[in-house]
C-alpha cells in the first residue's frame, strides 16, 4: 500500500515539475536560466543533475528530488529519514552512518515529503514552500550552483488545461508587475474594493488607510 501511495505521489511530482518549467519560462521574462538534457529515446526534458557530497539532486521551480546511492543490501527498514521544515536527516541504522544531514537551503513542506528505494538508491521528493524560487543547493554549506544559468523545461502554456493556464497567466502578470514596481492583481483588487468602499462612505476619514 505504501509503495502505491509513493508511486502516486511521485507521478504528481512529475506533473508539477512540468508546470514548474512553464512557470520559470514565462515568469522570468524568457531569460535563460540554466541547461536541460534530453532523456534517451524520449521527448521528455529534465533539469541538469547536480552533485552534492554523496548524492545527486534535481529541481523544478516548486520541488526538489534527491538521490542517494545505498550500500548493497540496505532496505527501507534500515533507514532513518526525517523531514523538518528547515532540515533533513538521512541515516543508515545498520552502521549508524549519516548519509545526509543539515539545514535546508529554504523551507519545505515537510509533512508532504516522500521517499522510496529504487534500483539501489534512496529517492527523496519534497516541495518547496516558496514555489517561485530556484535553490542554489540542497543543504546549506554544500556546493552551490549558479541559479541565473538554469534553463526551464521546454513546455508551453498550450499544454495546460484552462484552469492551470489561468493560474500560470496570473502568476506571469504578477511577476511582471513586481518587476516594474507595480501592484499585483491581488493588490489591484484590494485597491478597487477600498476605492469602492470610500466612494460609498464619504463621511469616513481614510487618510491613514493602508492595504495589507
Amino acid at each position: 500500500y505504501q509503495r502505491r501511495v509513493r508511486d502516486f505521489q511521485q507521478d504528481l511530482h512529475q506533473k508539477f515539475r512540468k508546470l514548474s518549467g512553464i512557470l520559470n519560462l514565462y515568469c522570468f521574462g524568457g531569460v535563460k536560466l540554466g541547461c536541460c538534457r534530453i532523456l534517451h529515446n524520449t521527448n521528455q526534458r529534465m533539469p541538469n543533475i547536480e552533485k552534492g557530497p554523496g548524492y545527486t539532486w534535481t529541481q523544478g521551480l516548486g520541488d526538489v528530488s534527491v538521490s542517494i546511492p545505498l550500500p548493497e543490501g540496505v532496505r527501507g527498514r534500515d533507514l532513518l529519514v526525517e523531514f523538518k521544515p528547515a532540515s533533513i536527516l538521512v541515516k543508515n541504522k545498520k552502521n549508524n552512518a549519516v548519509l545526509l544531514e543539515g539545514e535546508l537551503h529554504k523551507k519545505i513542506k515537510a509533512t508532504e515529503a516522500t521517499w522510496q528505494i529504487d534500483e539501489g538508491a534512496l529517492e527523496i521528493f519534497f516541495d518547496k514552500i516558496n514555489n517561485q524560487e530556484w535553490w542554489s543547493c540542497v543543504v546549506k554549506g554544500h556546493p552551490e550552483i549558479d541559479t541565473t544559468k538554469i534553463e526551464p523545461e521546454n513546455s508551453k502554456l498550450s499544454d495546460l488545461d484552462g484552469e492551470t493556464r489561468g493560474m500560470v497567466e496570473k502568476m506571469m502578470y504578477d511577476q511582471r508587475q513586481k518587476q516594474m514596481g507595480l501592484p499585483t492583481s491581488e493588490e489591484q483588487q484590494k485597491q478597487a474594493l477600498l476605492k469602492d468602499f470610500m466612494a460609498k462612505h464619504p463621511e469616513m476619514d481614510f487618510s491613514n488607510a493602508k492595504l495589507s
